[in-house]
């Protein structure tokens, strides 16, 4: 099969995108990215999709960043494509964020690409990434012990953005370049292997080809696919598993939790109940109780040594064990999760009864948050709503512009300084001033999910209103909806 009818057949299988979806092509200058914008004006030329623009972003990490940033310029031009361009010195980011580079860099140019997207009115942005790409990163995360969650890899598509060339090798993109006389930019800083993806690329892959399979490639990048599919079963069927066993409450308002009351502290913290854990297979009963204690550590790394002690507890008669960022106490007929502030440690227990959650939501997709018993959601505005903001009457639910929601969106609760624009205000708030404008009680304002976008601004005050930038003001305009639900049913 063709090169591009290989393509082609991808982005159907995977609905990446139609004769009427308005793509952007990240553009980098590399073989992959200029292969992938000659891939794109073909698909175009035969109808399958819309190329609005490319997008390069120059992170200023080196010497030729700036002639990368010309050389894209060029190739935009000589194809009659508009071009957004930005640039940003990474590597200060870095220093001042106290992140590594590669962590930097990654965050800014994915909210550039949001922005991109935002300039083109486009539905997707498309990236160049490859089934070589996808076996590096399956090696990188099997090296440092990664779940199912991190096995899967990288996804088709991933909120807006898009990897229509997974099923094709880097040497394909690079002999269909070389054969129709297409230049690219070589990046020398693939070269170093101090980089761990370098490494792996010119160490690992080669001696795996070599010495064990020489289609060590393919068989690594079909392992992430079936993990990928595995993944997306045993997170519906864990979630199931934890509706079921959570004990049942009430809250008094969206977003609120189980809260247990001790003489002397109030703590906030949630039952599972043992049998119905335990009558779930191993590895379901495995999967669910590491996506509760990662909801109950707050964003803390859970790693598999945690989740056997835990197991290790569920099955006894009794007891308790610290965990990071929460505990584990085996009490009667459930399994007890309680969270703790950070620098708590031990058997200490916060003053305020904070339960720390930050999650990554994927559009569509859901976050089940098991320690305050809720559910956050996202989804495409469902057929037959003639006018979606007649859905926001609820408070449970939400309307907001498709599109601005691109990047990597979360679920988490308040931050020290959190401000937004309640729809009608002329400026910002503090939200703690929100929350005692609506009367939210302060026990209940750690447990309420706010949903934010990659920038960190707040998108959702879930059951109390949206950030004015999100408001929905036209009924042609595209929107997504987000919903609150109680687990195992709605708010």
């Amino acid at each position: 099969m063709q090169l591009l009818d290989r393509v082609r057949q991808f982005i159907r299988r995977h609905d990446l995108a139609a004769g009427d979806t308005r793509v952007v092509g990240a553009l980098s200058g590399g073989s992959d990215s200029v292969a992938l914008t000659h891939i794109l004006r073909d698909l175009q030329a035969e109808g399958d999709l819309r190329v609005v623009g490319l997008a390069h972003f120059n992170h200023q990490l080196r010497h030729a960043a700036d002639e990368d940033e010309r050389f894209c310029r060029r190739l935009a031009e000589s194809l009659g494509w508009p071009i957004c361009v930005e640039r940003e010195d990474i590597a200060a980011r870095a220093a001042l964020e106290r992140r590594s580079v590669e962590s930097a860099a990654r965050t800014a140019r994915h909210a550039f690409f949001e922005r991109a997207r935002a300039h083109f009115a486009a539905n997707v942005v498309a990236l160049g990434h490859t089934r070589d790409d996808q076996a590096e990163t399956f090696l990188l995360r099997l090296t440092r012990g990664a779940g199912p969650r991190g096995l899967a890899a990288m996804h088709p598509r991933n909120g807006v953005l898009i990897r229509p060339l997974l099923s094709c090798r880097r040497d394909e993109l690079r002999s269909y370049l070389a054969e129709a006389g297409i230049i690219h930019v070589e990046d020398e800083s693939n070269a170093d292997v101090s980089i761990p993806r370098n490494r792996v690329r010119a160490e690992l892959i080669p001696f795996l080809e070599d010495r064990f399979n020489p289609r060590i490639v393919d068989i690594l990048a079909a392992e992430a696919d079936l993990v990928r599919e595995i993944l997306q079963w045993i997170q519906t069927e864990a979630d199931k598993l934890l509706a079921r066993s959570l004990k049942p409450q009430v809250p008094s308002r969206p977003g609120t939790g189980i809260v247990a009351d001790t003489s002397d502290f109030r703590l906030e913290t949630s039952y599972l109940e043992v049998d119905a854990l335990m009558a779930a297979p191993p590895a379901l009963r495995q999967f669910a109780l590491w996506q509760a204690m990662s909801a109950a550590a707050g964003g803390r790394p859970v790693s598999f040594e945690h989740v056997q002690s835990a197991l290790r507890l569920l099955e006894s008669a009794g007891g308790t064990a610290d965990f990071p960022g929460h505990r584990l106490e085996r009490k009667g007929i459930w399994l007890v999760l309680t969270g703790r502030s950070p620098g708590i440690s031990g058997r200490q227990v916060q003053q305020h009864g904070t339960n720390f959650f930050d999650f990554e939501l994927s559009i569509p997709g859901e976050v089940v948050v098991p320690s305050i018993g809720s559910v956050v959601s996202a989804e495409t505005l469902p057929t037959g709503v003639s006018d979606p903001r007649a859905l926001s009457r609820d408070p449970t639910v939400a309307v907001v512009r498709a599109d601005l929601c691109s990047g990597r969106w979360r679920v988490r609760n308040r931050h020290p300084g959190d401000r937004f624009r309640p729809v009608g205000l002329d400026g910002r708030k503090k939200l703690q001033d929100f929350f005692v404008d609506q009367k939210v009680p302060r026990q209940e304002r750690d447990r309420v999910p706010l949903v934010v976008n990659e920038a960190g601004r707040i998108v959702w005050v879930a059951g109390y209103g949206i950030d004015e930038m999100f408001r929905v003001t036209d009924t042609a305009q595209a929107v997504v909806i987000l919903r609150l639900k109680l687990l195992g049913g709605p708010v």
